[in-house]
Protein backbone atom coordinates (compact mmCIF):
# COMPACT_ATOMS: atom_id res chain seq x y z
CA UNK A 1 0.00 0.00 0.00
CA UNK A 2 1.43 3.41 -0.87
CA UNK A 3 2.41 5.65 1.95
CA UNK A 4 0.88 8.79 1.96
CA UNK A 5 3.67 11.84 2.38
CA UNK A 6 3.00 15.78 2.61
CA UNK A 7 6.25 17.95 1.50
CA UNK A 8 5.90 21.12 2.76
CA UNK A 9 7.62 23.82 0.82
CA UNK A 10 8.58 23.89 -3.09
CA UNK A 11 12.16 25.16 -3.12
CA UNK A 12 15.43 22.85 -3.35
CA UNK A 13 15.09 20.45 -0.89
CA UNK A 14 11.21 19.98 -1.01
CA UNK A 15 11.55 19.21 -4.56
CA UNK A 16 14.13 17.05 -4.34
CA UNK A 17 12.18 15.47 -1.18
CA UNK A 18 9.09 15.57 -3.47
CA UNK A 19 10.91 13.44 -6.27
CA UNK A 20 12.57 10.98 -3.78
CA UNK A 21 9.46 10.13 -1.93
CA UNK A 22 7.59 9.44 -5.39
CA UNK A 23 10.51 7.83 -7.06
CA UNK A 24 10.39 5.16 -4.03
CA UNK A 25 6.30 4.93 -4.55
CA UNK A 26 4.79 7.17 -2.49
CA UNK A 27 1.88 9.02 -2.92
CA UNK A 28 3.08 13.23 -2.53
CA UNK A 29 1.26 15.80 -1.92
CA UNK A 30 3.90 18.75 -2.27
CA UNK A 31 2.71 22.31 -0.61
CA UNK A 32 4.27 25.44 -1.66
CA UNK A 33 2.44 28.66 -0.38
CA UNK A 34 3.88 30.72 -3.32
CA UNK A 35 2.75 30.80 -7.21
CA UNK A 36 5.36 28.74 -8.24
CA UNK A 37 7.71 26.54 -7.11
CA UNK A 38 12.03 27.39 -6.40
CA UNK A 39 11.36 31.09 -5.88
CA UNK A 40 14.49 30.99 -4.14
CA UNK A 41 16.21 29.06 -6.89
CA UNK A 42 15.20 31.86 -9.50
CA UNK A 43 17.18 34.17 -7.65
CA UNK A 44 20.91 32.70 -6.46
CA UNK A 45 23.94 32.83 -8.67
CA UNK A 46 22.20 36.28 -9.77
CA UNK A 47 19.49 34.65 -12.05
CA UNK A 48 22.00 31.87 -13.52
CA UNK A 49 21.35 29.45 -10.40
CA UNK A 50 24.94 28.11 -8.93
CA UNK A 51 23.17 24.87 -8.78
CA UNK A 52 26.00 22.96 -6.61
CA UNK A 53 30.13 22.82 -6.68
CA UNK A 54 31.72 19.66 -8.77
CA UNK A 55 35.12 19.54 -5.96
CA UNK A 56 35.92 16.75 -4.20
CA UNK A 57 34.49 15.57 -1.20
CA UNK A 58 36.49 16.48 1.44
CA UNK A 59 37.19 19.86 -0.25
CA UNK A 60 33.07 20.11 -0.24
CA UNK A 61 33.05 19.60 3.80
CA UNK A 62 35.62 22.33 4.38
CA UNK A 63 33.22 24.73 2.66
CA UNK A 64 30.80 24.08 5.33
CA UNK A 65 30.77 26.51 7.71
CA UNK A 66 28.14 24.93 10.30
CA UNK A 67 27.52 20.93 11.49
CA UNK A 68 29.55 19.16 8.51
CA UNK A 69 29.47 16.32 10.27
CA UNK A 70 26.55 15.61 10.49
CA UNK A 71 26.12 15.96 6.38
CA UNK A 72 28.00 12.99 5.88
CA UNK A 73 25.03 10.36 5.15
CA UNK A 74 23.04 12.94 2.92
CA UNK A 75 25.86 14.02 0.93
CA UNK A 76 27.76 10.71 0.07
CA UNK A 77 24.21 9.13 -0.71
CA UNK A 78 23.57 11.79 -3.38
CA UNK A 79 26.53 14.46 -3.64
CA UNK A 80 27.64 17.06 -6.77
CA UNK A 81 28.22 14.55 -8.98
CA UNK A 82 24.69 12.89 -8.50
CA UNK A 83 22.85 16.37 -8.51
CA UNK A 84 24.67 16.78 -11.98
CA UNK A 85 23.89 13.36 -13.47
CA UNK A 86 20.06 13.67 -12.45
CA UNK A 87 19.65 17.55 -13.93
CA UNK A 88 21.40 16.17 -17.06
CA UNK A 89 18.96 13.51 -17.05
CA UNK A 90 16.27 15.50 -16.58
CA UNK A 91 17.31 17.72 -19.92
CA UNK A 92 19.21 20.18 -18.04
CA UNK A 93 22.77 20.14 -19.52
CA UNK A 94 25.38 21.99 -16.71
CA UNK A 95 28.45 23.35 -16.81
CA UNK A 96 31.57 23.82 -14.59
CA UNK A 97 32.99 27.18 -14.07
CA UNK A 98 35.60 28.71 -12.15
CA UNK A 99 35.95 27.01 -8.95
CA UNK A 100 33.92 24.42 -9.62
CA UNK A 101 30.61 26.23 -9.66
CA UNK A 102 28.16 24.82 -11.59
CA UNK A 103 25.40 26.12 -13.56
CA UNK A 104 22.97 25.32 -16.15
CA UNK A 105 24.44 25.57 -19.80
CA UNK A 106 21.09 27.74 -20.74
CA UNK A 107 22.46 29.98 -17.64
CA UNK A 108 18.94 30.52 -16.41
CA UNK A 109 17.86 29.44 -12.71
CA UNK A 110 13.95 28.72 -14.50
CA UNK A 111 15.50 25.80 -16.38
CA UNK A 112 16.23 23.97 -13.33
CA UNK A 113 13.13 24.77 -11.45
CA UNK A 114 11.40 23.84 -14.91
CA UNK A 115 13.13 20.37 -15.23
CA UNK A 116 12.25 19.13 -11.95
CA UNK A 117 8.90 20.35 -11.92
CA UNK A 118 8.58 18.46 -14.77
CA UNK A 119 9.82 15.31 -13.21
CA UNK A 120 7.62 15.98 -10.31
CA UNK A 121 4.71 15.89 -12.55
CA UNK A 122 5.53 12.94 -14.30
CA UNK A 123 5.85 10.54 -11.43
CA UNK A 124 2.21 11.68 -9.90
CA UNK A 125 3.04 14.40 -7.39
CA UNK A 126 0.26 16.39 -6.41
CA UNK A 127 1.69 19.79 -6.78
CA UNK A 128 -0.60 22.39 -4.24
CA UNK A 129 0.21 26.22 -5.14
CA UNK A 130 -1.08 29.27 -2.93
CA UNK A 131 -1.26 26.54 -0.62
CA UNK A 132 -0.18 27.79 2.80
CA UNK A 133 -0.06 25.28 5.68
CA UNK A 134 -0.29 26.37 9.39
CA UNK A 135 -0.20 23.72 11.55
CA UNK A 136 1.49 20.22 11.61
CA UNK A 137 -0.93 17.67 12.82
CA UNK A 138 0.65 15.19 15.84
CA UNK A 139 -0.71 12.67 17.31
CA UNK A 140 0.79 10.57 20.65
CA UNK A 141 4.76 12.06 19.42
CA UNK A 142 3.32 10.54 15.59
CA UNK A 143 2.60 13.22 12.59
CA UNK A 144 -0.58 12.27 11.39
CA UNK A 145 -1.28 15.18 8.72
CA UNK A 146 -1.62 18.62 8.17
CA UNK A 147 -3.60 21.72 8.42
CA UNK A 148 -3.93 24.27 5.92
CA UNK A 149 -4.36 27.98 6.51
CA UNK A 150 -7.81 27.51 5.86
CA UNK A 151 -8.73 24.64 8.55
CA UNK A 152 -8.84 21.96 6.41
CA UNK A 153 -7.10 19.27 8.08
CA UNK A 154 -5.24 16.34 5.69
CA UNK A 155 -3.89 13.07 6.53
CA UNK A 156 -0.66 12.05 6.03
CA UNK A 157 1.42 9.03 6.96
CA UNK A 158 4.21 10.84 6.69
CA UNK A 159 5.25 14.92 6.51
CA UNK A 160 8.62 16.29 5.24
CA UNK A 161 9.45 20.26 6.33
CA UNK A 162 11.18 22.14 3.94
CA UNK A 163 10.43 25.79 4.55
CA UNK A 164 13.56 26.96 4.52
CA UNK A 165 15.29 29.76 7.00
CA UNK A 166 14.36 33.70 7.09
CA UNK A 167 16.31 35.20 4.60
CA UNK A 168 14.88 36.19 1.95
CA UNK A 169 11.48 36.44 3.09
CA UNK A 170 10.05 37.77 0.11
CA UNK A 171 10.25 34.25 -1.88
CA UNK A 172 8.35 32.21 0.95
CA UNK A 173 11.03 31.92 3.68
CA UNK A 174 9.42 33.28 6.53
CA UNK A 175 10.25 31.23 9.29
CA UNK A 176 7.50 29.11 9.63
CA UNK A 177 9.21 26.26 10.16
CA UNK A 178 11.19 27.46 13.17
CA UNK A 179 7.55 28.43 14.65
CA UNK A 180 6.69 24.90 14.29
CA UNK A 181 9.96 22.98 15.17
CA UNK A 182 9.97 24.96 18.49
CA UNK A 183 5.84 23.70 19.04
CA UNK A 184 6.82 20.60 18.82
CA UNK A 185 9.36 20.64 21.36
CA UNK A 186 12.74 21.08 19.09
CA UNK A 187 15.74 22.29 20.12
CA UNK A 188 15.62 25.86 17.62
CA UNK A 189 18.87 28.11 17.62
CA UNK A 190 17.80 31.98 16.79
CA UNK A 191 18.57 32.66 12.98
CA UNK A 192 21.37 34.80 12.48
CA UNK A 193 22.35 36.15 8.66
CA UNK A 194 25.50 34.43 7.09
CA UNK A 195 26.59 35.19 3.78
CA UNK A 196 25.90 39.08 4.22
CA UNK A 197 26.99 42.01 3.58
CA UNK A 198 28.93 43.70 6.29
CA UNK A 199 28.59 47.05 7.58
CA UNK A 200 31.05 49.82 8.27
CA UNK A 201 30.45 53.31 9.83
CA UNK A 202 33.32 55.01 9.18
CA UNK A 203 33.31 57.63 6.52
CA UNK A 204 36.59 56.61 4.72
CA UNK A 205 34.30 53.27 4.02
CA UNK A 206 32.04 55.38 2.63
CA UNK A 207 33.72 57.51 0.58
CA UNK A 208 35.54 54.31 -1.46
CA UNK A 209 31.91 53.22 -2.29
CA UNK A 210 31.66 51.47 -5.71
CA UNK A 211 35.28 50.81 -5.75
CA UNK A 212 35.61 46.78 -6.69
CA UNK A 213 39.19 45.09 -5.55
CA UNK A 214 40.15 41.83 -7.27
CA UNK A 215 42.87 39.69 -5.70
CA UNK A 216 42.92 40.62 -2.11
CA UNK A 217 43.30 38.76 1.06
CA UNK A 218 40.60 39.57 3.56
CA UNK A 219 41.86 37.88 6.93
CA UNK A 220 39.38 37.48 9.75
CA UNK A 221 41.01 37.25 13.61
CA UNK A 222 40.21 36.89 17.24
CA UNK A 223 42.76 37.31 18.97
CA UNK A 224 45.59 35.73 17.55
CA UNK A 225 43.45 32.90 15.74
CA UNK A 226 42.82 33.02 12.45
CA UNK A 227 39.38 32.27 11.60
CA UNK A 228 39.79 32.59 7.96
CA UNK A 229 41.48 34.09 5.15
CA UNK A 230 41.32 34.13 1.70
CA UNK A 231 42.48 36.02 -1.53
CA UNK A 232 39.65 37.07 -4.11
CA UNK A 233 37.12 40.50 -4.63
CA UNK A 234 35.73 42.94 -2.34
CA UNK A 235 33.70 45.47 -2.33
CA UNK A 236 32.93 49.03 -0.99
CA UNK A 237 29.50 50.17 -0.45
CA UNK A 238 27.52 52.84 1.15
CA UNK A 239 27.05 50.63 4.43
CA UNK A 240 29.96 48.71 4.41
CA UNK A 241 31.60 46.30 1.88
CA UNK A 242 29.99 43.46 0.19
CA UNK A 243 31.53 41.04 -2.28
CA UNK A 244 32.41 37.41 -2.51
CA UNK A 245 35.11 37.35 0.20
CA UNK A 246 33.05 39.55 2.61
CA UNK A 247 30.31 37.06 2.07
CA UNK A 248 32.30 34.20 3.29
CA UNK A 249 33.63 36.14 5.97
CA UNK A 250 30.20 36.97 7.34
CA UNK A 251 30.11 32.84 7.70
CA UNK A 252 32.72 32.59 10.07
CA UNK A 253 31.42 35.73 12.25
CA UNK A 254 28.03 34.54 12.26
CA UNK A 255 27.19 34.37 15.93
CA UNK A 256 30.08 36.59 16.99
CA UNK A 257 30.04 39.76 17.90
CA UNK A 258 32.16 42.50 15.74
CA UNK A 259 33.66 43.89 18.59
CA UNK A 260 35.18 40.27 19.25
CA UNK A 261 36.74 39.95 15.79
CA UNK A 262 39.37 41.71 13.69
CA UNK A 263 39.14 41.87 9.81
CA UNK A 264 41.99 42.91 7.98
CA UNK A 265 42.53 43.75 4.26
CA UNK A 266 46.15 43.05 2.78
CA UNK A 267 46.08 44.95 -0.72
CA UNK A 268 48.77 43.45 -2.13
CA UNK A 269 49.25 39.74 -1.17
CA UNK A 270 51.83 38.84 -3.90
CA UNK A 271 54.17 41.48 -1.99
CA UNK A 272 55.93 40.45 1.47
CA UNK A 273 55.88 43.56 3.52
CA UNK A 274 59.37 43.95 3.03
CA UNK A 275 58.82 44.06 -1.09
CA UNK A 276 56.34 46.54 -0.75
CA UNK A 277 58.26 48.27 1.18
CA UNK A 278 60.80 48.08 -1.22
CA UNK A 279 58.58 48.74 -3.52
CA UNK A 280 57.00 51.98 -2.25
CA UNK A 281 60.67 53.59 -1.27
CA UNK A 282 61.32 53.07 -5.06
CA UNK A 283 58.69 54.97 -5.72
CA UNK A 284 59.00 58.19 -3.31
CA UNK A 285 62.97 58.21 -4.61
CA UNK A 286 61.87 58.93 -7.88
CA UNK A 287 59.09 61.30 -7.12
CA UNK A 288 60.84 63.81 -5.66
CA UNK A 289 58.20 66.92 -4.42
CA UNK A 290 55.47 65.30 -5.73
CA UNK A 291 52.37 64.69 -3.09
CA UNK A 292 51.59 61.50 -1.27
CA UNK A 293 48.27 60.84 -2.56
CA UNK A 294 48.70 61.23 -6.31
CA UNK A 295 52.17 58.98 -5.70
CA UNK A 296 50.02 56.06 -3.70
CA UNK A 297 47.79 56.24 -7.24
CA UNK A 298 50.45 53.89 -8.82
CA UNK A 299 50.15 51.37 -6.12
CA UNK A 300 46.34 52.02 -5.47
CA UNK A 301 43.29 53.17 -7.01
CA UNK A 302 42.58 56.48 -7.48
CA UNK A 303 39.82 56.68 -4.16
CA UNK A 304 41.93 54.43 -2.22
CA UNK A 305 45.08 56.61 -2.67
CA UNK A 306 43.04 59.54 -1.69
CA UNK A 307 42.01 57.94 1.53
CA UNK A 308 45.14 56.06 2.21
CA UNK A 309 47.19 58.85 3.84
CA UNK A 310 44.42 60.31 6.25
CA UNK A 311 44.50 56.20 7.29
CA UNK A 312 48.01 56.55 8.07
CA UNK A 313 47.69 60.16 9.79
CA UNK A 314 49.73 61.70 7.01
CA UNK A 315 48.76 64.71 5.88
CA UNK A 316 47.63 63.84 1.94
CA UNK A 317 49.77 66.95 -0.01
CA UNK A 318 52.77 65.38 1.80
CA UNK A 319 55.94 65.96 -0.55
CA UNK A 320 57.25 62.00 -1.57
CA UNK A 321 60.68 63.36 -0.62
CA UNK A 322 59.35 64.09 3.22
CA UNK A 323 57.89 61.08 4.30
CA UNK A 324 60.17 59.83 7.21
CA UNK A 325 60.86 56.01 7.35
CA UNK A 326 58.25 55.97 10.20
CA UNK A 327 56.01 56.99 7.88
CA UNK A 328 56.91 54.74 5.31
CA UNK A 329 56.33 52.08 8.00
CA UNK A 330 52.77 52.84 8.37
CA UNK A 331 51.83 53.20 4.82
CA UNK A 332 53.11 49.78 4.90
CA UNK A 333 51.27 48.09 7.38
CA UNK A 334 48.14 50.10 5.74
CA UNK A 335 48.95 48.27 2.15
CA UNK A 336 49.37 44.74 4.33
CA UNK A 337 46.96 44.84 7.34
CA UNK A 338 44.10 47.76 6.60
CA UNK A 339 41.84 47.21 9.35
CA UNK A 340 38.19 47.50 7.96
CA UNK A 341 35.95 48.92 10.86
CA UNK A 342 32.82 46.77 10.69
CA UNK A 343 30.33 47.13 13.37
CA UNK A 344 27.67 44.83 11.75
CA UNK A 345 25.80 43.11 8.65
CA UNK A 346 22.59 44.02 7.12
CA UNK A 347 19.44 42.48 8.00
CA UNK A 348 18.70 38.80 8.30
CA UNK A 349 16.19 39.32 5.33
CA UNK A 350 19.29 39.93 3.02
CA UNK A 351 21.34 37.24 3.90
CA UNK A 352 22.09 34.50 1.17
CA UNK A 353 21.22 31.56 4.20
CA UNK A 354 20.12 31.88 7.43
CA UNK A 355 22.60 30.19 9.70
CA UNK A 356 20.80 28.82 13.29
CA UNK A 357 17.63 26.66 13.28
CA UNK A 358 17.20 22.89 14.18
CA UNK A 359 19.59 21.14 16.94
CA UNK A 360 20.66 18.34 14.26
CA UNK A 361 21.73 16.78 17.49
CA UNK A 362 17.46 15.99 17.32
CA UNK A 363 17.74 14.61 13.80
CA UNK A 364 18.81 11.36 12.19
CA UNK A 365 21.08 12.22 10.25
CA UNK A 366 21.09 8.86 8.59
CA UNK A 367 17.40 9.39 7.20
CA UNK A 368 16.93 13.13 8.73
CA UNK A 369 13.79 11.90 10.73
CA UNK A 370 13.07 14.30 14.40
CA UNK A 371 14.49 12.17 16.90
CA UNK A 372 11.11 13.56 18.95
CA UNK A 373 8.90 13.05 16.47
CA UNK A 374 7.90 9.62 14.59
CA UNK A 375 7.05 10.50 10.80
CA UNK A 376 8.50 13.95 10.96
CA UNK A 377 11.58 14.74 8.83
CA UNK A 378 13.52 18.04 8.77
CA UNK A 379 15.79 19.06 5.51
CA UNK A 380 17.49 22.31 3.84
CA UNK A 381 17.98 26.05 5.41
CA UNK A 382 15.60 24.51 8.18
CA UNK A 383 18.48 23.14 9.72
CA UNK A 384 21.34 24.37 11.28
CA UNK A 385 23.83 23.31 8.63
CA UNK A 386 25.44 26.22 6.24
CA UNK A 387 28.23 26.55 4.42
CA UNK A 388 30.21 29.25 1.88
CA UNK A 389 29.21 30.72 -1.31
CA UNK A 390 29.82 28.75 -4.50
CA UNK A 391 26.98 26.18 -4.81
CA UNK A 392 27.53 24.01 -1.12
CA UNK A 393 24.54 25.44 0.29
CA UNK A 394 22.21 24.44 -2.46
CA UNK A 395 23.71 20.79 -3.08
CA UNK A 396 22.80 20.72 1.23
CA UNK A 397 19.43 21.12 0.48
CA UNK A 398 18.98 19.08 -2.56
CA UNK A 399 21.36 16.02 -0.39
CA UNK A 400 18.99 16.43 2.73
CA UNK A 401 15.88 16.76 0.92
CA UNK A 402 16.33 13.47 -1.32
CA UNK A 403 17.67 11.76 1.90
CA UNK A 404 14.10 12.70 3.96
CA UNK A 405 12.13 11.80 0.57
CA UNK A 406 13.55 8.38 0.46
CA UNK A 407 13.57 7.54 3.91
CA UNK A 408 10.13 9.00 4.44
CA UNK A 409 8.58 6.17 1.75
CA UNK A 410 11.09 3.16 3.18
CA UNK A 411 8.65 0.55 3.77
CA UNK A 412 10.86 -0.64 6.14
CA UNK A 413 10.73 2.67 8.53
CA UNK A 414 6.71 2.46 9.19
Amino acid sequence: MKKNIAVIGGGAAGMMAAYAAAKSGAQVTLYEKNEKLGKKIYITGKGRCNVTNACEPAAFMNKVVKNPRFLFSALNAFGPEDMMALLERLGCPVKVERGDRVFPVSEKASDVTRALEKELRRLGVSIRLNTKVSHILVENTAVCGVELEDGTRLEADRVVVATGGQSYPSTGSTGDGFRWMAELGHTVYPPLPSLIPLTCGAAWVSALQGLSLKNVRLTLKRGKKVLYSDVGEMLFTHFGISGPLVLSVSAHMAELAPEDVELLLDLKPGLTAEQLDARLLRELDASGKRQLHTLLTTLYPASLAEEMPALCGIPAHTPACEITREQRARLVKAGKELRLPVDGTRPLTEAVVTRGGVSVKEINPATMESKKIHGLYIAGELLDVDALTGGFNLQIAFSTGRLAGMSAAEPDAF
